[in-house]
């Protein structure tokens, strides 16, 4: 009894033993077959090509041809590209003619940076003290430094170039920006700087003669002035509009185009949120919106009193008025240009645009006579104007009659145009630098 109690035993052993081996032969050696060849790797011959895609815990379930050293051939081919990438950028560093640092000391200097030169910043946190960045255009090695710590003084400057933007708005900014230009002022005089461009956010009534002695033409230093509104100043040789563009400000973000954005129905036929003055073009256009009761085919969201600063929530509110609907109506406030125009824009939703010079010293510059907007006009701005808002019903009318395939085809046309209107700002910018500073370096 005992013998055959050990033999059962044995026997059972000796199994287990088998069973073992068999089972590490087959994880070890089973699976080491070779993909056949002008197969996907990872796919048995003829799978879908949809099969691809789904990863490599699904491929490892279903597939024969699964290689376990699959992940790491990806590893190498990776570091190989980026070997490569390193190589290539070591190559053509150096190959610049001209390094501009850009001191952002006001939030449209955000808009520059962030959507018409598309770079990123680092820490990408908006409350950071201090945010860097770098990019090279054209022969242009840019780098862009912003936020608080930026002080006059208390960071190194080792650049012979500079453009300086700021805010010269009211009269506390303006004293702000003079501090600025008397420390460039001194950064020229002792030869730490040799050229200056300023971008500046003019005043609304393009009041701006404080910055005028500033000015090489005027005895200064400073070079090239871009500035926003249609200043009269404006000449296309040292002097040149720029856009006021998204209120940066505000946190509105860079807005990437999605299929949604162009193919969906939009529920709403215009939107308009925004503040209504007394006895302003504005409140003309809520009544005509009233009285025909398309405010009510429309987002309207009207408040009496101006808000500097945007919650979430409202944030989130007036990105959706944009997104969900096919125009945005914008009438004009202190000056024509408003950041609405080029916010639209960021979600295909047309603007439709008070055409009418507000009150001020704005226009008829010695390039353009008479009309607001002469930038965006100047570069083919599919927007529809009008000057009065009692046209607005006609304009909204044909605006129902439009079927969907038509409207995508409109949001196409106006991101398209949006974001070559960036890039050839972009470029422009870039070739009136290397124009001037090359050149004076040169002379």
């Amino acid at each position: 009894m005992r013998l055959t109690r050990k033999r059962l035993c044995s026997f059972l052993i000796a199994l287990y033993c088998l069973f073992s081996l068999y089972a590490a032969y087959h994880v070890f050696f089973g699976r080491r077959r070779q993909a056949p060849a002008g197969s996907p790797r990872g796919l048995r011959k003829g799978a879908a090509p949809a099969r691809e895609r789904r990863g490599r815990e699904q491929s490892t379930l279903e597939s024969e041809e699964w290689n376990p050293w699959e992940g790491d051939e990806k590893n190498e081919q990776q570091h190989r590209f980026k070997t490569s990438l390193q190589i290539l950028n070591k190559s053509t560093k150096g190959k610049t003619d001209l390094s501009v640092q850009i001191w952002g000391k006001a939030a449209i200097g955000l808009y520059l940076w962030e959507h018409i030169f598309e770079g990123l910043l680092d820490p990408s946190d908006v409350t950071a003290q201090w945010r860097e960045g770098k990019s090279v255009v054209g022969r242009t090695q840019y780098s862009f430094i912003t936020g608080p710590a930026v002080i006059p003084g208390y960071f190194s400057v080792d650049v012979n170039n500079v453009v300086l933007i700021l805010n010269g708005r009211e009269k506390a900014k303006i004293f702000y920006a003079t501090q600025w230009l008397l420390y460039a002022q001194n950064l020229v005089q002792i030869q730490k700087l040799q050229h200056l461009a300023v971008v500046l956010l003019g005043n609304e009534h393009c009041d701006n003669e404080w910055i005028n002695p500033f000015l090489k033409r005027n005895g200064g230093f400073v070079e090239l002035l871009f500035i926003i509104y249609d200043s009269p100043w404006i000449n296309d040789v040292d002097v040149f509009q720029w856009p006021l563009g998204v209120a940066t400000y505000r946190n509105f973000p860079v807005v990437e185009a999605s299929w949604s954005m162009l193919h969906d129905e939009r529920p709403y036929l215009c939107n308009f949120l925004g503040t209504i003055y007394e006895n302003s073009s504005r409140q003309a256009l809520m009544n005509i919106l009233k009285k025909d009761g398309n405010d009510k085919l429309c987002w309207v969201s009207a408040r009496e009193h101006w808000q500097p600063q945007e919650t979430n929530e409202s944030l989130k509110n007036y990105q959706d008025a944009l997104l969900q609907s096919d125009l945005t109506l914008c009438p004009v406030g202190v000056n024509t240009e408003c950041y609405r125009i080029y916010e639209a824009c960021s979600y295909g939703s047309v603007p439709v645009v008070e055409d009418v010079m507000t009150a001020g010293n704005c226009g008829n510059t010695s390039v353009h006579h008479g009309a607001p907007l002469q930038l965006l006009k100047s570069m083919g701005a599919p927007f529809i104007f009008i000057k009065n808002w009692k046209e607005l019903p006609a304009v909204l009318e044909k605006e129902k009659t439009i079927i969907l395939q038509e409207k995508i085809e409109r949001r196409k046309m106006l991101l398209q145009w949006y974001q070559h209107f960036k890039t050839e700002l972009k470029m422009k910018f870039t070739n009136i630098l290397e124009s001037s500073f090359l050149m004076n370096n040169k002379s």
